[in-house]
């Protein structure tokens, strides 16, 4: 969303649609989180329309008008899927290109190639924070399950050992690092600058994927010790290609969004002229928007036609990849929707009062509040965009880094304790032939681990810039 887009829809939602009072506004909050929390869990409706039913709700609770309460949640419905939407559809395109061209398989094959031993688990973290950049999460679980399968069976390694790795790579990736939708969302609410949040974002990443990957696999594999499921080993996705693009290029194609948009952050640092033409290159070029656009562009030439690819095959690849993303995007959409009628009924100002007499850091508020809507959801993504919505007062007064922060507090508190109201919980669970009780022992601690570890990360980073 551009910050013109910002400026009108913050002009038109100034005045809170409910003048209650902060008892019956957390009373609401409370009401309406607890609403949707049953709607996903008691009665298995889809999470986009418990997070509209949530959001009216939460209005009528507060004792806002309906009519009031309505436009709030469109209007955030639609700023947020103006603001990501595009770039869910594009990363969707790229990560569709990289699987059926068999560029994924090209850096899995390179990688295990030069990898053996003890090495492995550190090879399948590198492996699934590459392969993660680009792609949702339970895309990338679907593209490399059968790698960790083939690999922990081949090379006679624990399931753990192997599997756990590759979760954390993939789950670090996507609650910690823009071009995902949830940082995203978080940095749109915040007004955080992008370029800064995704370079403090990479290097929280890097400590906590080693922890709660390949340091705690060791443990996860003493704790649950299970066989390869052999049924759940599909074919690879280039199995049936009889050539693929090359690892450089395809490793090139993978990272030429997030290296347009750290480019874009280190000139504004050295330039630091908006009017500077090498700037207001820069500011283009990497923006989330046109950095994901010229790399599909880039993928079609480097990914599809080494791979045989026709034009219409091509055509086909991006139809496909855009029929999955309708109900994220719906979802994402509907947590916005959400965020803004937690803003326009007072919600935001409210945390900000409240929190005023209290001694709690700021940045531990928003991952205390994301934990608590992800615990109550399980949803990663909607705990995100909906304490971005609760905090994002909070940064008015913050620097440009610790803006960057919050949107990582956030991030990292809404990957805690995946359980049974998570969609990854069960498709882990699936996918490896797990019991819940082992899921949750496995699964279920690298999550809180992940959490708790970035979020440690960011008070700490806080306190030295």
């Amino acid at each position: 969303m551009t910050r013109l887009s910002v400026e009108i829809l913050a002009a038109d939602t100034v005045e809170p649609i409910t003048s209650a009072g902060h008892a019956q506004l957390g009373i609401a909050v409370l009401a309406g989180i607890a609403l949707i929390v049953l709607l996903i869990t008691k009665f298995k409706l889809h999470a986009f329309l418990a997070l509209t039913i949530g959001s009216l709700a939460l209005g009528a609770f507060a004792g806002a008008p309906l009519d009031k309460a309505i436009a709030s949640f469109t209007a955030g419905l639609g700023s947020t899927v103006a603001g990501v939407g595009v770039l869910i559809a594009l990363g969707s395109i790229l990560g569709k290109l990289l699987s059926d061209s068999g560029g994924a398989d090209r850096i899995v094959d390179t990688i295990l190639a030069r990898a053996g031993g003890r090495a492995m688990p550190w090879a399948m973290v590198l492996i699934a924070s590459l392969i993660g950049l680009p792609l949702f999460f339970e895309v990338g679980i679907v593209l490399l399950i059968p790698v960790v399968l083939m690999v922990a069976k081949r090379g006679n390694y624990s399931l753990m050992r192997i599997g756990i790795p590759a979760l954390a790579g993939l789950s670090v990736m996507h609650g910690l690092v823009p071009p995902h939708p949830g940082p995203l969302v978080a940095i749109d609410a915040v007004q955080a600058n992008l370029g800064v949040t995704l370079a403090l974002g990479v290097l929280v990443a890097v400590p906590t994927v080693i922890i709660a990957g390949p340091l705690f696999s060791k443990v996860a594999a003493r704790w649950v010790d299970v066989p390869v499921p052999e049924r759940m080993a599909p074919p690879r996705p280039s199995e049936d290609l009889e050539k693929r693009p090359g690892f450089g290029v395809t490793l090139a194609t993978v990272l030429l969004p997030v290296v347009l948009m750290l480019s874009k952050a280190l000139v504004d640092i050295v330039v630091d002229d908006p009017a500077h033409t090498v700037q207001r290159v820069f500011d283009v070029i990497g923006s989330p928007m046109i950095a994901l656009l010229v790399s599909v562009i880039v993928g079609i030439f480097t990914l599809g036609r080494p791979a045989g690819f026709s034009k219409q095959r091509l055509s086909g690849i991006v139809e496909k990849s855009l029929m999955p993303i309708a109900g994220i995007l719906l979802i994402v959409g509907a947590g916005g929707g959400f965020k803004q009628t937690l803003i326009d009924a007072g919600v935001g100002q409210m945390v900000l009062d409240v929190s005023k007499s209290w001694s709690i850091p700021a940045l531990l508020l928003a991952w205390l509040i994301a934990v608590a809507i992800r615990l109550a959801t399980g949803s990663a993504t909607v705990a995100t965009v909906s304490a971005a919505g609760l905090v994002a007062p909070l940064a008015a007064d913050m620097s440009t880094t610790h803006a960057a922060l919050l949107v990582l507090a956030i991030g990292a508190g809404s990957l805690f304790l995946s359980h049974v109201n998570d969609a990854g919980f069960w498709l882990v669970k699936e996918y490896f032939g797990l019991s819940v009780g082992q899921n949750l022992k496995t699964w279920s601690v690298m999550e809180c681990i992940i959490s708790v570890v970035a979020g440690g990360l960011v008070l700490l980073l806080s306190l030295v810039i």
